[in-house]
């Protein structure tokens, strides 16, 4: 409870479309309101996405470009990109933003059943993302949806297979991953040392608990509308910022302070 709790916001995702929530930022204009709007209300990461002229998911490097300094232009934050790309990206195209050196990427521990898709992540995979991010000092955030993805992690860490300095984010909810259940993320807490970093991101309907709990449990969250488009039941939220501003108000409600960029960085290892 001590610590400073950091917000990350994935502030569009890859598998929304507009027809699914009509406020979804898509353009590299709408993307960079939506990161300044999410940092102005205490965000320090934001976990990026970003989407083609015609609004599909993309990886391709020269949107990551133009978002990221548009991004970086307006206000202060740390870029953690998705290498996860969409469903079927290949392992090139997941891998090609990062050789603009973000300060974070993602790294996912394991495949598994995405709703009706397969989220490919075989161990050439996994190895091949964690390669790229070594050779553009990238520091990674371990994607665990999960529990046996923490023996992988265990695994491929004892191996030297990817780097001993990680974050963590505990990804529960998704159909086909570990449910979103409290008693879920106690139990991959018991996996972890107590110095290691951990953020939570709950789908959907868990995001409201799942955050609550982290904040008592001097975790970290992550909100924004890749995991959660609703307010509340039946009432879409209006924006990622939205959303935020209900946690932050709940973690001054608990004496948790919002982490700044500076702490954000010294609590992480990146200053």
């Amino acid at each position: 409870m001590s610590k400073p709790l950091i917000i990350s916001c994935p502030i569009v995702g890859a598998e929304l479309t507009k027809e699914d929530y009509p406020y979804l930022p898509t353009t590299p204009d709408e993307l960079c309101k939506a990161a300044v709007e999410a940092v102005n209300q205490g965000a320090s990461i934001i976990h990026l996405h970003v989407r083609d002229e015609n609004g599909k998911p993309s990886q391709r490097v020269d949107i990551f470009e133009e978002v990221s300094k548009k991004i970086k232009d307006n206000c202060e934050c740390i870029l953690q990109y998705s290498t996860g790309g969409a469903v079927g990206t290949p392992l090139q195209e997941r891998v090609a933003p990062l050789s603009l050196k973000p300060e974070m990427a993602t790294l996912s521990m394991g495949s598994l059943n995405f709703g009706n898709e397969i989220f490919e992540n075989t161990q050439d995979i996994i190895v091949g993302i964690a390669k790229s991010m070594v050779e553009n000092s990238v520091m990674p955030e371990l994607e665990i949806f999960d529990y046996g993805m923490m023996d992988t992690v265990d695994r491929f860490v004892k191996k030297g297979l990817i780097p001993n300095h990680y974050h963590i984010d505990f990804v529960l909810g998704v159909p086909g991953g570990m449910n979103g259940e409290v008693k879920s993320l106690v139990m991959l807490l018991d996996r972890i040392s107590n110095d290691q970093t951990w953020t939570v991101a709950g789908v959907g309907r868990y995001q409201l608990p799942l955050a609550v709990h982290a904040i008592m449990m001097g975790g970290n969250i992550r909100i924004g509308v890749e995991d959660n488009i609703f307010f509340r039941k039946g009432e879409m939220a209006h924006s990622n910022a939205q959303l935020i501003e209900r946690f932050v108000h709940i973690a001054k409600l608990a004496d948790r302070e919002i982490a700044t960029l500076e702490q954000t960085r010294n609590i992480l290892g990146l200053a």
